[in-house]
């Protein structure tokens, strides 16, 4: 995970997760709109995760 993606999904989470897939984008999205903080989370979550 490098310090751009990092930097992305605090301003923008769905941007930051683009490539993982339309599933990822869709749920960071939504909870985006729920909240800013709970769509970071979720940002960070899937791109720390080590198998995709």
């Amino acid at each position: 995970m490098s310090f751009w993606r990092v930097l992305l999904s605090i301003i923008c989470p769905p941007l930051a997760v683009i490539d993982k897939g339309c599933g990822s984008i869709l749920i960071v999205f939504l909870l985006w709109l729920c909240g800013w903080v709970p769509g970071v989370i979720a940002a960070l979550v899937i791109l720390n995760n080590p198998k995709s």
